[in-house]
């Protein structure tokens, strides 16, 4: 069983040239001279924009690779940040000015979409859906319904491409490109997946502006975490009976979340996870991984991951 002592969960380097850091839900970014970050993805695990209390074995590792894997697999259509990963839980890349919206693209009504239709919504981000959906059918086709970056600890929240061009959050020359990169990026990640059995439902990009005013993909893609998948074996069926899809994405914690009274609502407690829960959910982030690559995960040794970290990154920065 996989141990949650061999986890990590926060870091405190002090990296040559490091100027700050910045610590996100799962991930630590450190600027090292307003040039270059380095950023280091945890094994912590955020569902309902809420922090759990303990890690997930591997998580870190399997998140940065995929999505290392997924960059150099669209690199082709859309420039992104990354130069290197010196350790399976650390990218680095160029320092980028983000963008304060997230491209969330969906080509399935599910998630949010189907809790917002459920409730009688017939319109998400100003975007319409059409009447007589069920919930994971397909949309005609697929929808960009962006969401506001959140302050720490905020929910993000959705929002029009309108209201993001009439509030100046991005210009809309460079709104235009986003939306372009989003679609060229989400139909390659829907021709990846299909080659290994999977629907990709949904998922989200996150752009940044480089030093010379280039816009390019940061952060992750296509990783679970970012997106949600279904095995395409099966969906018609389940959908013709109403059943739910078999899904490949963290979708199946916020279900045990749900199903054990929290949604990150106010007044509610985070329920207490058992290790056994924990290494249930670590073999499923394995599983994710090696169907989503189609390769074997190999485990890095985890016996002291701060050294590990701390050694390769030094080792690459000098």
């Amino acid at each position: 069983m996989a141990s949650t002592e061999n986890t990590i969960i926060d870091t405190n380097f002090n990296f040559p040239g490091q100027k700050n850091v910045y610590k996100g839900k799962v991930r630590e970014v450190y600027n090292i001279n307003d040039e270059q970050l380095v950023m280091i993805a945890t094994d912590r695990l955020s569902a309902f924009d809420v922090v759990m209390p303990k890690g997930i074995p591997y998580k870190g590792q399997i998140l940065n690779q995929i999505a290392t894997k997924m960059m150099k697999a669209t690199e082709d259509l859309v420039p992104n940040w990354l130069t290197a990963t010196p350790d399976p839980n650390v990218a680095v890349g160029h320092l980028c000015e983000p963008f304060k919206v997230e491209m969330v693209i969906r080509g399935y009504m599910s998630g949010h979409a189907a809790r917002e239709y459920k409730a009688g919504k017939r319109m998400l981000c100003g975007v319409t859906m059409p009447e007589g959906m069920k919930e994971n059918d397909a949309f005609p086709e697929p929808i960009i319904t962006p969401a506001t970056k959140a302050e720490q600890g905020d929910h993000d929240e959705d929002i029009s491409r309108e209201d993001i061009l009439k509030r100046g959050i991005v210009s809309e020359a460079d709104y235009l490109v986003l939306e372009d990169y989003t679609r060229k990026l989400f139909k390659r990640g829907t021709e990846i997946a299909a080659e290994r059995g999977l629907i990709l439902v949904d998922t989200k990009y996150e752009f940044g502006k480089t030093k010379d005013g280039k816009i390019v993909l940061i952060d992750e893609i296509h990783t679970p975490d970012s997106s949600r998948y279904f095995y395409a074996e099966g969906y018609q069926e389940r959908q013709d009976r109403g059943e739910a899809q078999k899904q490949l994405s963290k979708e199946f914690v916020r279900q045990w979340l749900i199903s054990n009274n929290f949604q990150g609502l106010e007044g509610q407690t985070v329920p207490e996870m058992s290790d056994e829960y924990i290494s249930s959910v670590s073999e499923r982030y394995i599983e994710l991984y090696e169907n989503i690559t189609g390769e074997t995960f190999v485990k890095a040794d985890v016996n002291n991951i701060q050294n590990r970290i701390e050694n390769n990154v030094l080792q690459y920065l000098n």
